[in-house]
């Protein structure tokens, strides 16, 4: 499967936000032992970057975690198509809808967000972290 993983599960796992943490922490072994191809997006990284050095107070740091993401998590080009077809799509959130048009664009699977109602128009179906975790479980079985 081919995943589109949203920001707010990065974050989840990056922060230990709780109570999200641990699911996250479970999407981001899926990536560590290539079980399925997990992307983000290269609009996303920008947005990473921001919160996790806010959240860090050390750029630095910072620059190594996104480093060690950019080796568990593929990027995806973010393209001008992508952001005007967004204008016009049923995503409410243009931010959503932009990340939905990248996901349409490359053919992922699904796009695993903790905010499903923001994918309720997109070509791609937004899956709950949880809802992944037991497709996956269920194609290894």
């Amino acid at each position: 499967m081919k995943i589109l993983v949203d920001t707010n599960i990065i974050i989840d796992a990056l922060t230990g936000r709780e109570p999200f943490r641990e699911t996250a922490e479970q999407i981001f072994m899926l990536a560590a032992n290539q079980i399925e191809d997990m992307y983000i997006t290269a609009s996303s990284a920008t947005d990473i970057y921001y919160l996790i050095r806010k959240h860090l107070h050390d750029t630095d740091r910072a620059k190594n975690i996104m480093s060690k993401l950019y080796e568990l998590f593929h990027i995806l080009d973010v393209t001008s198509g992508d952001c005007q077809e967004a204008l016009s799509s049923g995503v409410e959130d243009y931010e959503d809808a932009v990340v939905a048009g990248c996901a349409n664009r490359n053919r992922m699977d699904y796009i695993v967000t903790r905010n499903i109602r923001d994918y309720e128009h997109s070509k791609v179906k937004g899956i709950l972290p949880d809802e992944l975790l037991i497709l996956v479980s269920q194609s290894e079985e």
